[in-house]
């Protein structure tokens, strides 16, 4: 018999990143990954290239400086955080240490597509609840958990819906969950929300003992290059994910360039007032012509195209490509109605929106 991977290994899709070129156009914009437009902190820059001296040498495999820089940011315990080559890493982490055959998952209707992946690659599977308004319903998540439940994941604010649920709901899930099933809050976008009732969840993780929050390096940062993720848990839980994650699973380059772009918070805060700015001009005026916007907190927009001939997400799609603006479509989350937008530059909004209003005013 020929060499065979496991049971369902090749049943899964791989997880297919926003495209960036349009054959024929040489410099398109890429408004389909959800990337900061303003790049990354010139700090960041800096340290990546003072790194890059030291090619010859393995990184600090404990991470011990970023795990240092992260801790006094937020004011949270060193030995309780845990890095990743991205938060995507941290989810297969999560899924090698805590999920068997025949196991559960459970996430939101229109949750991010890893954490499926994350499922399936352990030979588990992902039950999704309904939303209600594009937004994570606690009773219908609450109502999924079954006894082969081990992971509940919550993207807050979630991709690719760009909606959010209030803190006080976050904790109510957390309250009508078992111990034995753990809780990750996915808070990729945490740093864009500007709502009171948010919380990226740090406060539920300090008093818990089955919550456990994962950050990104690639959104606010700018680092999408350098996979850099982060974890903060119950010690129980970062301990099992030390254990099997890789043992220098983060660049020494990228590692330096984290630490100085935690601590540039005034790029950071830049980003953020920058990225308020364009999504409500954005969605203002993507809502003008008479498209379905949803609400976002992030730094994109979900957009709702008519089901009608010559009018559907799809040829909004090909138009806008047509025009060299690059958007993502997001069938595979169960949206073929839509089309995520990201928060680019000024000229790759004012762009995105001209040809929109170029589709939505030629024939049918």
């Amino acid at each position: 018999m020929p060499v065979q991977p496991l049971p369902g290994i090749l049943d899964i899709v791989p997880y297919k990143g926003g495209e960036a070129g349009v054959p024929g156009i040489a410099k398109p914009w890429k408004l389909s990954s959800n990337e900061n437009p303003l790049g990354c902190s010139p700090a960041a820059t800096q340290a990546f290239l003072a790194a890059a001296q030291d090619l010859a040498i393995y990184p600090d495999g404990a991470h011990a400086a970023l795990r240092t820089a992260i801790a006094t940011r937020y004011g949270l315990d060193a030995d309780r955080i845990v890095c990743g080559s991205g938060s995507d890493e941290i989810f297969q982490m999560l899924g090698r240490a805590f999920l068997a055959r025949g196991d559960d998952v459970v996430q939101s209707q229109y949750g991010f597509l890893v954490y499926s992946l994350t499922a399936q690659q352990a030979g588990a599977t992902c039950t999704s609840a309904p939303e209600t308004g594009f937004r994570s319903d606690v009773d219908a998540i609450l109502a999924a958990v079954s006894p082969r439940t081990r992971i509940v994941f919550l993207a807050n604010p979630n991709n690719p819906t760009g909606t959010y649920i209030p803190f006080d709901e976050v904790r109510r899930l957390h309250a009508g969950l078992p111990d034995h099933v753990l809780l990750v809050l996915d808070a990729a976008y945490a740093e864009y929300v500007r709502a009171n009732d948010y919380s990226s969840g740090l406060e539920l993780v300090a008093e818990s003992q089955n919550v456990l929050m994962t950050r990104t390096f690639s959104k606010i940062h700018g680092l999408a290059a350098l996979r850099v993720g982060w974890a903060y848990g119950p010690q129980v839980v970062i301990d099992a994910l030390n254990r099997v994650r890789g043992p220098f699973n983060v660049t020494g380059p990228a590692l330096a360039a984290a630490v100085a772009a935690i601590e540039d918070t005034a790029f950071a805060e830049q980003s953020a007032a920058f990225n308020a700015r364009e999504l409500a001009a954005l969605s203002g005026a993507v809502s003008a012509l008479g498209l379905d916007v949803v609400p976002s907190v992030g730094n994109f927009i979900l957009v709702g195209f008519p089901d009608l001939d010559g009018r559907r997400a799809a040829d909004a799609d090909r138009f806008l490509r047509s025009r060299g603006v690059i958007v993502r479509a997001v069938g595979a989350y169960g949206l073929p109605g839509h089309l995520r937008i990201s928060v680019g530059t000024e000229a790759a909004n004012r762009d995105c929106l001209a040809a929109l209003t170029a589709f939505m005013a030629g024939p049918a």
